[in-house]
């Protein structure tokens, strides 16, 4: 039988490469986006070893020229079932004094390329009326005063862009699921010019166990997990107040407090 196949971006390291080992090992096969190909082929060769065939797409997401293709990728390779929305960067600098060539390759990125890839995939897997789409945002998308206001901005856009998609896709067939990770021992950290030792160990979490989390969240039909979360009805609960709002946020008249007497 034809094994379905799994797109990951980000796929050389961390989230992405556990992504792929796991899911290589749930009989997926591969295809690893990013942009360091000797990374990704040491990787394809060690899921091939272990039975799942892997296609490497060396691509760096900050180009446009380079979407196009993962785009077309997505859209065009029947096999695909699986769709991981990983690859990012971050940065630790002071919200008011994050350089502006970082906050344009952020958003480039983060936004731009995960957005066009997300709705590459929609398009994609609703034509086939089957398919899973991952969104791996962070845990500050809902607390974003506890990091670069710029990376947390673009996570709280994924999330928001995962909520906004998911009736149209639930109802063709399609799952998506919105990932929160808090912090997680990765590359991200140095590439941000973050010492990942100087991190709380208590608050660390391991890559590998992120992942086995959230797949475990996929598996319990989770559209939004939090893996650091104790309690899941706290989320259960911040999303009826969310939704509650929803019927008084828009009407012809202001509210009666902004009227004068």
């Amino acid at each position: 039988m034809t094994r379905p196949k799994a797109l990951i971006t980000g796929a050389s390291t961390g989230i992405g490469k556990s992504y792929a080992q796991r899911l290589g090992r749930r009989g997926y096969d591969l295809v690893l986006v990013a942009r360091d190909k000797a990374r990704l082929e040491a990787l394809a060769a060690e899921l091939r070893s272990g039975g799942a065939q892997s296609e490497v797409l060396v691509a760096d997401l900050t180009q446009s020229a380079d979407v196009v293709q993962v785009e077309k990728k997505l859209e065009n390779d029947g096999a695909l079932t699986f769709f991981l929305n990983n690859a990012g960067i971050a940065t630790v600098e002071h919200h008011l004094h994050t350089k502006v060539e970082t906050m344009e390759r952020l958003v480039a990125l983060n936004v731009t390329a995960a957005t066009r890839l997300a709705l590459a995939a929609g398009r994609a897997f609703t034509a086939r009326k089957s398919g899973i789409i991952v969104n791996m945002a962070s845990a500050v998308a809902l607390n974003p005063e506890r990091f670069n206001g710029v990376y947390s901005g673009s996570k709280a856009f994924l999330l928001a862009l995962s909520h906004a998609l998911t009736r149209e896709l639930n109802a063709n067939g399609v799952t998506i699921q919105t990932v929160l990770p808090g912090i997680i021992r990765t590359e991200i950290w140095e590439r941000s010019g973050k010492d990942v030792s100087t991190l709380p160990p208590e608050r660390t979490m391991d890559v590998d166990e992120l992942v086995d989390a959230a797949l475990k969240g996929l598996d319990l039909g989770e559209r939004i997990t939090i893996p650091s979360l104790p309690d899941v009805q706290d989320l259960a609960d911040a999303e009826t107040a969310r939704l509650k709002l929803g019927p008084n946020l828009s009407w012809k008249h202001p509210a009666a407090r902004y009227k004068n007497v």
